[in-house]
C-alpha cells in the first residue's frame, strides 16, 4: 500500500470510529488500540485503571499481530480477559515503522468488523 493510501484509509478509518461511538475527536493510534481492547474484551466500564488501560492495548495488539501469525489466542481467563500466546518473534522494526504496520492491521480489522453488520 502506498503511503497517499495509507494515509487516506487511515484518517478514514479514525472518522469511522470516531462516528460510530460519538467522539469528540478522531482517536489517535493509541487511543484506536485502547478501543479495539475493550471491542475485544467485550466489557465497558466508566474508568479503567492504569494497568487495565495497558492490558487493553496489549490485547488489541496481539489481535492485530495475528493476522500475520506472531500471535495465537490462548483463551479467556476467569475474569473474561483474553490471552495471547507469541508464536513467533517480532521483526525489528523503527518506531514509525511499526505505526504504520499497526495502522495497516486497524484498518483491517476495522473493515472486518463493519463487513460482520
Amino acid at each position: 500500500m502506498e503511503d497517499w493510501e495509507l494515509d487516506f484509509k487511515w484518517l478514514e478509518t479514525r472518522h469511522k470510529i470516531k462516528d460510530l461511538l460519538n467522539l469528540e475527536a478522531m482517536p489517535d493510534l493509541q487511543s484506536t488500540l485502547f478501543l479495539l481492547g475493550v471491542q475485544e474484551l467485550g466489557q465497558v466500564k466508566e474508568d479503567y485503571t492504569k494497568e487495565e488501560k495497558q492490558d487493553l492495548i496489549h490485547i488489541a495488539t496481539c489481535r492485530l499481530l495475528s493476522y500475520d501469525g506472531y500471535y495465537e489466542f490462548e483463551g479467556i481467563d476467569t475474569d473474561g480477559w483474553p490471552h495471547w500466546r507469541l508464536i513467533q518473534p517480532l521483526p525489528k522494526k523503527e518506531l514509525k515503522e511499526q505505526e504504520r504496520y499497526l495502522q495497516i492491521q486497524v484498518i483491517r480489522y476495522m473493515e472486518e468488523l463493519m463487513s460482520d453488520h
